[in-house]
Protein backbone atom coordinates (compact mmCIF):
# COMPACT_ATOMS: atom_id res chain seq x y z
CA UNK A 1 0.00 0.00 0.00
CA UNK A 2 2.95 2.45 0.36
CA UNK A 3 3.79 2.47 -3.03
CA UNK A 4 0.05 3.04 -3.85
CA UNK A 5 -0.80 5.73 -1.60
CA UNK A 6 2.60 7.94 -2.27
CA UNK A 7 1.81 7.40 -6.08
CA UNK A 8 -1.89 8.01 -6.26
CA UNK A 9 -3.36 9.13 -2.95
CA UNK A 10 -0.43 12.04 -2.34
CA UNK A 11 0.44 9.92 0.92
CA UNK A 12 3.39 8.97 1.99
CA UNK A 13 3.60 6.28 4.69
CA UNK A 14 6.03 4.29 6.24
CA UNK A 15 6.85 1.11 8.42
CA UNK A 16 9.39 1.39 11.70
CA UNK A 17 11.08 -1.87 12.27
CA UNK A 18 12.66 -1.67 15.64
CA UNK A 19 14.00 -4.87 16.58
CA UNK A 20 14.75 -7.91 14.44
CA UNK A 21 12.20 -9.73 16.32
CA UNK A 22 8.57 -9.27 15.26
CA UNK A 23 6.59 -10.38 18.44
CA UNK A 24 9.37 -9.11 21.41
CA UNK A 25 7.88 -10.94 24.68
CA UNK A 26 6.28 -8.02 26.89
CA UNK A 27 9.39 -7.97 29.25
CA UNK A 28 11.52 -6.17 26.61
CA UNK A 29 9.35 -3.72 25.06
CA UNK A 30 10.24 -1.08 27.78
CA UNK A 31 14.39 -1.62 26.68
CA UNK A 32 12.99 -1.68 22.49
CA UNK A 33 11.10 2.03 23.86
CA UNK A 34 14.58 3.10 25.42
CA UNK A 35 16.57 2.29 22.62
CA UNK A 36 14.60 3.96 20.36
CA UNK A 37 12.97 6.50 21.73
CA UNK A 38 15.14 9.36 21.12
CA UNK A 39 15.44 8.73 17.17
CA UNK A 40 11.30 8.34 16.84
CA UNK A 41 10.73 11.55 18.25
CA UNK A 42 13.60 13.61 16.20
CA UNK A 43 11.52 11.51 13.40
CA UNK A 44 8.20 13.01 14.50
CA UNK A 45 9.55 16.66 15.33
CA UNK A 46 10.88 16.37 11.16
CA UNK A 47 7.83 14.89 9.58
CA UNK A 48 6.03 18.51 8.81
CA UNK A 49 9.31 19.91 6.82
CA UNK A 50 8.00 21.20 3.34
CA UNK A 51 5.22 22.72 1.57
CA UNK A 52 1.95 22.28 2.84
CA UNK A 53 -1.35 24.07 2.05
CA UNK A 54 -4.23 25.04 0.04
CA UNK A 55 -3.93 25.85 -3.82
CA UNK A 56 -6.04 29.47 -4.90
CA UNK A 57 -6.74 30.98 -8.17
CA UNK A 58 -4.46 34.16 -7.56
CA UNK A 59 -7.05 36.68 -8.69
CA UNK A 60 -10.47 34.93 -7.20
CA UNK A 61 -8.79 33.57 -4.05
CA UNK A 62 -11.25 30.15 -5.09
CA UNK A 63 -9.42 26.63 -4.12
CA UNK A 64 -8.59 24.87 -7.57
CA UNK A 65 -9.31 21.21 -7.46
CA UNK A 66 -6.71 18.71 -9.38
CA UNK A 67 -4.03 21.55 -9.74
CA UNK A 68 -0.66 19.92 -10.78
CA UNK A 69 2.31 20.79 -8.77
CA UNK A 70 5.42 20.89 -10.15
CA UNK A 71 8.99 21.18 -8.51
CA UNK A 72 12.18 21.99 -10.50
CA UNK A 73 14.63 18.86 -9.58
CA UNK A 74 11.96 16.86 -8.61
CA UNK A 75 10.61 13.56 -10.33
CA UNK A 76 7.24 13.18 -8.76
CA UNK A 77 4.67 15.94 -9.53
CA UNK A 78 1.53 16.49 -7.06
CA UNK A 79 -1.54 16.70 -8.11
CA UNK A 80 -3.76 18.68 -5.51
CA UNK A 81 -7.21 17.43 -4.03
CA UNK A 82 -10.55 19.56 -3.43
Amino acid sequence: MQDYNYVWANCFEITLELSCCKYPPTSELQKEWENNRESLLAFIEKVHIGVKGFVKDAVTGVGLDNATIVVAGIAHNITAGK
